[in-house]
């Protein structure tokens, strides 16, 4: 009896995450299959939902809008950011750091420009806008 992905299942796969022009952003294909646990927030829901229903020793590939994978590029998760008010170490443009927020939590974000004056800070999902292809080979159920 074959064994199917259900919403809680312990899965473990083989995933490969990459732009439509082909390449590769995530993928375990050449190296140790993942094992996740579905509902644990450990994947994004969106490509959770395309796993439910697939049969074990499967492959399968999707594509996915912006709308079903990282969402939209947003305008208002672009900042500008005073210089005074970043760390006082050398910053380059299209760099990631990382900013804490006054309630205690971190956020990335790309800086997209800077000069001594202010920061340009992007902290959409770098996929945000992004259509991606997922492609999946499901090995084991539990």
């Amino acid at each position: 009896m074959t064994q199917v992905v259900q919403a809680n299942s312990l899965v473990t796969l083989n995933y490969r995450i990459s732009l439509q022009n082909g390449q590769p952003l995530i993928s375990t294909f050449e190296g140790q299959p993942a094992t996740l646990q579905l509902g644990a927030g450990e994947m994004l829901p969106a490509l959770e939902a395309l796993l439910t229903g697939l049969e074990e020793n499967s492959t399968h590939r999707f594509t996915l809008t912006p709308d079903d994978a990282f969402g939209p590029q947003r305008p208002d998760l672009i900042e500008t950011v005073r210089r005074e008010h970043m760390p006082n170490e050398p910053v380059e443009a299209m760099t990631i750091m990382e900013f804490t927020a006054p309630d205690g939590s971190r956020y990335s974000g790309l800086v997209r420009e800077i000069d001594d004056e202010k920061a340009v800070i992007d902290f959409n999902h770098p996929l945000a806008g992004k259509t991606i292809d997922f492609e999946v080979h499901i090995i084991g159920i539990l």
